[in-house]
């Protein structure tokens, strides 16, 4: 590649890099629950540099079932929760904090959670400041103990 296609490109990639990008919860794929150690929950990621044209945040949606579970753990970024539907609660570092449709949680950086949903399941967006969703290093407090 000549100097010239290399800064064509460049401007290309960084152009694309500022336009808008929207992401449809409904046509993204549903991941986990088949890891125990994880728990019940199942989430949607709808910005993450993996797989949208996107930088410096990860969001998606966690969605549990009746009684769902997100089980203890940590990891380096904080993070957001923000209740879309249903109810539940999510322990931080000890703390019990109710989670229903408007409510905002800031999780600490390794600060200790876990979520248990209720009876009619859960929904929340989940935020972290990071390119991608593999960069969030989850350390499952049961996994450390054993």
């Amino acid at each position: 590649m000549t100097q010239t296609e290399t800064a064509q490109f460049e401007l290309t990639a960084a152009a694309l890099a500022a336009l808008p990008v929207i992401a449809n919860a409904n046509h993204a794929p549903l991941e986990g629950g088949e890891d125990p150690a994880f728990g019940t929950v199942r989430w949607k990621t709808l910005f993450c540099a993996d797989r949208t044209q996107t930088s410096g945040m990860v969001l998606g949606v966690a969605e549990f079932g009746p009684e769902g579970t997100l089980l203890p753990h940590r990891h380096g970024p904080s993070e957001i929760y923000f209740g879309l539907d249903g109810s539940g609660v999510v322990t931080i570092d000890g703390v019990a904090h109710e989670l229903t449709p408007g409510m905002a949680l800031y999780i600490p950086e390794d600060a200790e959670h876990d979520t248990v949903a209720g009876p009619e399941g859960l929904r929340f967006l989940y935020v972290f400041a990071k390119d991608r969703f593999a960069e969030v290093e989850y350390r499952f407090s049961a996994a450390q103990a054993t």
